[in-house]
């Protein structure tokens, strides 16, 4: 199962609209022992989200889901704003946030990373 983004998925989010501010969706299925993990990967990573200009949005667990097929629940859903794609792309290509990443990786079996843009100028239904 995707635990990490590819270079190509990458690439091309730093190629669309690199000076748009972007909210990233992270939806994720912790390993056994993973919630540890992954929270000194989010200790650890909030110096790296200070640094670029993110800032977490929200945190929280997934509850048993109301429309969803079977396997498609999460443990934990995050919300996490970047002030552009260019500072999310420069924060994970940090070298040093990189030597924190395997951390993430150990700590999730399976996770969706989605970057959302707002609807401007367009009905919300």
């Amino acid at each position: 199962m995707a635990v990490d983004p590819t270079g190509a998925a990458l690439a091309h989010l730093a190629a669309t609209d690199p000076g748009e501010p972007v909210v990233m969706l992270n939806l994720l299925r912790f390993a056994p022992e993973g919630r540890a993990l992954y929270a000194e990967y989010s200790r650890q990573a909030a110096v790296f989200l200070k640094r670029y200009g993110g800032e977490l949005l929200y945190a929280g667990d997934g509850c048993p889901a109301l429309v969803a097929e079977p396997g498609q629940d999460w443990d934990a859903v995050l919300l996490v704003r970047y002030p552009s794609r260019e500072a999310f792309s420069r924060m994970v290509a940090d070298p040093e946030y990189q030597k924190i990443t395997a951390l993430r990786t150990r700590a999730l079996t399976e996770a969706v990373l989605q970057p959302t843009a707002p609807w401007t100028g367009r009905g919300t239904g």
